[in-house]
């Protein structure tokens, strides 16, 4: 069964946070409604791995939780430290994460986590003492997923994403703590998500350093997901008879990966693959991933290139039950506007 609304009520719950990197406090204007709304859902946490801060929980939300066992949770620390924490939520009354974690583990609910790292505000000794604490709480705290931050072009709070000499600190710090994590957890623990990586041009670990995790929603192991299955794949593949030229759009932080996997395929099927990483001008160019990649951008920046035989988008623009993307243009729409 399927249910319109799986909490069986009107409205999600809202968030009662104002964290200064919120990606909706970000949106760009006169978008659809939808995306302006602020979710903080914990029965959303434990049906689709939402992840939620815990601030806006009555007795009787952590009553169900108890009684319903809703395990594994899905949980935005971003700070252990609570003045640190209330300072990054801008949200004064804040309760101790740790305390609300531990109340979990106590009663046998497994916790996923995650730590959006905004430089010079949660980073350095910051992140340190967080990965800490949060470790002192296995293994019923799984995993800590560390994240960049994103920050669009309609940022009004003067952050900004790390800087590259930011982004190779970030990941030999937890480099360092998953080498030490290992030996006293048997798991690695902290995860760096595939920002750092393919920003950094670093290879990406092999499926067995993710520990078994199935976080990839999170940004957390799609590349080796998506190069594993390519591997899979490659053996399938044959010479065509009548090649096409393709072109496959993607984000600009994918674009190098995406090409060097286009240019095998390519050579093992004999035809023409072209990658167009496309920028995201609505949002700004600081986000570079494909799933908040914009139609309209799609349209304007392929208008005019020989674009080939067939236009390949990625399925994660239109990750909605109409198939819109962001913009709510439709798949169709391009291919009428570029003729493809």
């Amino acid at each position: 069964l399927t249910f319109t609304h799986p909490t069986f009520d009107i409205d999600i719950r809202r968030c009662n946070n104002l964290c200064e990197f919120c990606f909706v406090l970000q949106t760009a204007p006169r978008m659809r409604r939808t995306l302006y709304i602020k979710d903080d859902d914990y029965r959303y946490s434990f049906l689709q791995g939402h992840f939620v801060t815990l601030t806006n929980l009555s007795e009787a939300d952590w009553a169900r939780i108890e009684n319903q066992h809703l395990s594994p949770l899905y949980i935005s620390v971003h700070a252990t430290d609570t003045a640190l924490r209330r300072r990054v939520l801008r949200n004064p009354d804040a309760p101790d994460v740790i305390e609300q974690l531990r109340w979990l583990a106590e009663r046998g609910i497994q916790m996923h986590t995650q730590l959006v790292i905004t430089p010079e505000l949660n980073d350095g000794v910051h992140l340190d003492r967080s990965i800490t604490d949060l470790a002192t709480l296995g293994p019923a705290v799984r995993s800590v997923s560390v994240v960049p931050v994103g920050i669009t072009k309609h940022h009004k709070y003067g952050r900004r994403p790390n800087t590259r000499a930011e982004a190779a600190r970030v990941f030999d710090q937890v480099s360092g703590w998953q080498e030490r994590l290992v030996r006293e957890l048997g798991v690695r623990f902290a995860y760096l998500t595939d920002e750092w990586y393919l920003i950094l041009d670093k290879a990406i670990p092999p499926a067995r350093e993710y520990d078994g995790l199935e976080l990839q929603e999170n940004g957390l192991g799609m590349t080796r997901r998506f190069l594993d299955e390519w591997l899979a794949m490659r053996r399938q593949v044959h010479k065509l008879r009548h090649p096409p030229r393709v072109t496959l759009v993607t984000g600009t932080l994918f674009g190098k990966k995406l090409a060097e996997t286009a240019s095998e395929f390519a050579q093992l099927a004999g035809l023409t693959a072209d990658v167009v990483p496309v920028t995201n001008e609505r949002l700004g160019g600081t986000i570079t991933v494909a799933g908040l990649l914009m139609g309209q951008d799609v349209v304007d920046q392929l208008q005019g290139r020989d674009l080939g035989d067939l236009l390949v988008l990625p399925r994660i623009m239109f990750d909605h039950p109409d198939t819109i993307a962001l913009d709510d243009i439709t798949p169709d729409q391009i291919a009428a506007a570029l003729q493809r």
